[in-house]
């Protein structure tokens, strides 16, 4: 369960501002505030609307909350809404059109399968976001939310708020207080906009007794569950306990063997550090646990079949950059079959010959 925070003295904790933001506060520009469910956009919104109130400002300000579909913890969106009427303020709910973030990894896989197919591209690709690589924020989040914010305050410079703090990365210690969101930057609506960390000082511990000083409820994940955060219920970057946690929650299970499922179909991990199917292999059906074995044995095979690519050949900017000789595209050959037969993939391009003009054909490609 969640650990009791000390006595702090909440109305000590700062609001980071700087001037650009001062100045745009001055002339009441629309705030919205990023909303998850978790401690920290809760703490954020409370923490913006009260300086908001503080200083007079009169303009617009709203909640929003992207919806990641299937992932998400069944108490989110309730938590956003008790947030919402504590606060007496508009909960805006958006959702990426083409589906969730399970539907996204899912198409991912298929897109990246159909390309290894075809050869356009060299090594078969996961189908994961990653922490280096989180489109699952870019593209589900920010982009879906800076959409609906360029719709709603048309010929305005909007300030969108989020709750990200210098304690939770070393990444996060080096945000500014605010920066321009060029997602927020629109000729035809006349946007622009700022993203801004108004309690990126604050600790964990400020968190916990800021919101127990407010007498919020938190997510039941905290308090019912023992998780440390609040996003996906099974999140790329959630530690092995959270992991746990969330799969202790029996609203979570189908989703969790839905993940899972891709887990052993694609012979990629969810983390980089293990397999997500180690979590809760209870919750798994008898035929998964049986495929799991066989997936996790591809996977070895697939790694060192492809780990035998020279390293020019791998993907950089602008690949392909050459033509493989005829060594290198037998040998490349050699790990694409290796890999089609350890995944039962139909691929085409597995003669030297076919392979090098297909080599041949992409380099002519790249300057259209």
């Amino acid at each position: 369960m969640i650990q009791i925070a000390p006595i702090v003295n909440t109305a000590a904790l700062p609001i980071s501002i700087d001037a650009d933001v001062a100045a745009l506060l001055g002339l009441n520009a629309p705030v919205a505030v990023g909303v998850s469910g978790g401690k920290d956009s809760a703490a954020v919104a409370f923490a913006t609307f009260d300086y908001l109130d503080t200083i007079g400002h009169t303009g617009k300000r709203l909640l929003i909350h992207s919806d990641l579909g299937s992932v998400e913890w069944r108490d989110s969106l309730p938590a956003c809404e008790r947030l919402a009427d504590r606060l007496g303020a508009q909960l805006v709910v958006v959702r990426r059109a083409s589906g969730g973030l399970m539907e996204r990894w899912e198409t991912r896989w298929r897109n990246n399968v159909d390309r290894y197919v075809n050869l356009k591209c060299v090594k078969l690709i996961l189908p994961w976001s990653t922490p280096s690589m989180r489109f699952c924020t870019s593209e589900l989040k920010t982009d879906v939310i800076c959409r609906e914010l360029v719709r709603r305050f048309p010929g305005e410079t909007i300030l969108s708020v989020s709750g990200i703090r210098a304690e939770e990365s070393a990444q996060r210690a080096k945000a500014p207080i605010s920066k321009a969101q060029e997602k927020l930057t629109s000729k035809t609506q006349d946007t622009r906009g700022l993203d801004w960390h108004p309690i990126l000082s604050w600790t964990k511990a400020d968190i916990f007794a800021y919101l127990r000083s407010k007498g919020f409820d938190l997510h039941e994940a905290y308090t019912r569950y023992g998780a440390s955060r609040v996003s996906c219920t099974c999140c790329i970057m959630s530690s092995e306990d959270d992991l746990r946690a969330a799969a202790s929650c029996a609203d979570n299970h189908e989703i969790y063997r839905r993940m899972c499922e891709l887990e052993i179909v694609s012979t990629f991990s969810f983390q980089e550090r293990g397999w997500l199917a180690d979590i809760a292999p209870h919750l798994l059906t008898r035929d998964q646990i049986q495929r799991l074995a066989r997936a996790k044995s591809a996977a070895r095979l697939r790694e060192t079949a492809e780990a035998r690519i020279p390293a020019h050949l791998l993907y950089t900017k602008g690949w392909p950059t050459c033509v493989p000789t005829d060594a290198e595209a037998d040998l490349l050959c050699t790990v694409r079959v290796t890999v089609a037969a350890t995944l039962g993939l139909d691929v085409l391009y597995t003669e030297p010959s076919a392979l090098i003009g297909r080599y041949g054909e992409l380099m002519e490609l790249k300057p259209k």
